[in-house]
Parts: structure tokens; sequence; C-alpha cells
């Protein structure tokens, strides 16, 4: 091969036009149609002269732009690699990614019918659980609701035990009302003016009452209590002895309760026309403390 080249434009020498081979001992080849050895050759020229660089000349070193040629070569294949590389990765995460969403491998090869009955299946389980839920919580109203309700019924009950036990006389009761003094003049004060007394705090609104002695002995004033004269002087109530002068300790509301006493012809009158004297004395707040044993019913039933 000559070793003249003229430049390709490729970066690559391009040799000078071939010579054809001579016939035997230099002669040229007889046949006028022979082929170019050149064309036999399974590689191009272009190709053999990439594996086989001119003789006499340095590798890298052609003139003509050889050398700066094979960087950029090299700078083609670093960015092949580096997207196979990407590539690779892209592969790699897809199929991270499949293997991560398919958590259920036997849903993957299920048919569609059987897909469409599991699903109908899960409706059905949630529309049982919220029904259950609803269900549930009806329960849980009903039973705040009745809790409530015995609770209300229970403080009812217990008001009205407290009410009843304090107009029995078994509960001790505080609150505004009157201090009712009985002084005796020439006559004593007799059980009929006590009682009127007592009828008239009642029916003015009295809610608990106690008489008091001169010895601070006290009663309690309920509805079957009751007053009589005491043989040498007193009174006898519920059994009970008791010496002027008498102090009523009554709870209710006291001007009410005062103009009850004071009307004409009352009870404030009528010791008076005996010679007595009556202090009424408003009080904010009046203890009757005295308790009546409970008494216990031989005969009344409630109505049923």
């Amino acid at each position: 091969m000559s070793e003249e080249h003229r430049e390709t434009g490729t970066g690559w020498p391009e040799p000078a036009e071939p010579v054809r081979p001579s016939g035997p001992a230099g002669e040229p080849d007889p046949r006028p149609e022979a082929p170019d050895p050149d064309e036999l050759s399974p590689l191009a020229p272009a190709e053999r002269e990439v594996d086989a660089p001119p003789v006499g000349e340095p590798e890298g070193d052609a003139p003509g732009g050889s050398a700066a040629s094979r960087p950029a070569s090299r700078r083609l294949t670093s960015a092949g690699a580096m997207i196979a590389v990407l590539l690779a990765l892209l592969g790699f995460t897809l199929v991270v990614q499949l293997k991560t969403t398919s958590t259920d491998p036997t849903l993957a090869a299920t048919r569609e019918e059987d897909l469409v009955r599991i699903s109908s299946d899960l409706d059905s389980r949630e529309r049982r659980l919220r029904q259950d839920i609803a269900a549930l919580e009806e329960s849980q109203r009903q039973l705040r609701s009745g809790e409530q309700g015995r609770q209300a019924a229970l403080e009812e009950a217990t008001r009205r035990a407290d009410e009843l036990g304090i107009l029995a006389g078994t509960l001790p009761a505080v609150g505004p009302g009157l201090s009712v003094r009985f002084e005796s003049g020439g006559k004593a004060i007799s059980s009929t003016r006590i009682l009127d007394a007592v009828q008239e705090l009642r029916g003015a609104g009295a809610e608990a009452m106690q008489i008091v002695g001169a010895d601070g002995s006290a009663v309690r004033i309920i509805a079957s209590t009751y007053f009589v004269d005491a043989q040498g002087g007193g009174l006898v109530v519920d059994g009970r002895r008791l010496t002027g002068p008498y102090t009523i300790l009554v709870i209710g509301d006291s001007a009410t309760m005062r103009t009850a006493l004071n009307i004409p012809g009352g009870v404030v009158a009528a010791v008076a026309d005996d010679g007595g004297n009556v202090i009424v004395e408003d009080r904010g707040a009046v203890e009757v403390s005295q308790l009546h044993a409970p008494i216990k019913l031989e005969h009344a039933r409630p109505v049923s």
C-alpha cells in the first residue's frame, strides 16, 4: 500500500488511488476486467485503515485533525454508557414499583367476574358494619338517656322524700320564718290558744314547726300533734309536758304568717283579751331541729 495519503474529512487519512497488482513476476494482469483486489477484501479501505494506521506516522498524530476526532469519539462512548446506566436504573425502578404495588399475587391471576364478586362482598360487609355501628350508637344513646332518666327520677324521689320527712317531722329543717313567743298575763296560756296559733300558721303556709317550753324542752309539731292543758298548769304536747312561756319556731313566708296571726279577732287579739302578750319576730334562719318518731301506719295503704 502506498505511503501517500490524502485527508478524507472524517479524521482518518484516505489512501491514494490503489495500484492494481501486476501479474506474475511483476507483469500486468492479463485479464482486462480483473477485479480490483481492494474490492475482493471483506473490509472497506477506511475500516482497514482504522485497524492499521499508516506506516511511518505515530498513532494519534495523523495530519488533518485525527488527534482531535478521538476525544469526540470517547465522549460519545461515555454518553452512551451513561444512557445505558440510566435506562438500567429506570427499568429496575419500574420492576420494584410493580412488585411493591402487587401486594396480593393472587389478585393478578383472578378472573374479572371473581374480582367483581369480591368487590360486591366487600361493599356488603361495609354496609353491615355501618349498620352495626348505627345500632351500637343508638343503644349507647338509649343507655345514656335511660341513665339520665333514672338519675332524674332518683333526684325527684330524694326531693320528695326530704319534703315528706320534713312534713312528718323525721328530718330537721332550716329556713326563714318567725319566732312567736306567748307570755301569760292574769290568765295562763291555754292549749286552745296554742292550737289556734298552729292552725293559723299552717293556713298561712308554715312548712315546719316546733314548740319550746321555758326549760328548753321542745316538741316537733306535725299533722297528728295534739295539745292538752296539764293539771297544775302547763301544756301536754304529744304526751310531753311543757311550761310557759312558750315559743313556736316556724319556717315559712314571714309576712304572710305575721298577717295571719294579727287578723282581727285572731290569736294575738285573743291572747291580749286574756291579759297575755304575743311577741312575733322575723328571723332569716329558723332552725327546726327537734325530730318526731316515725308513725307506723296500721290501716292506711296507698291506692294502687
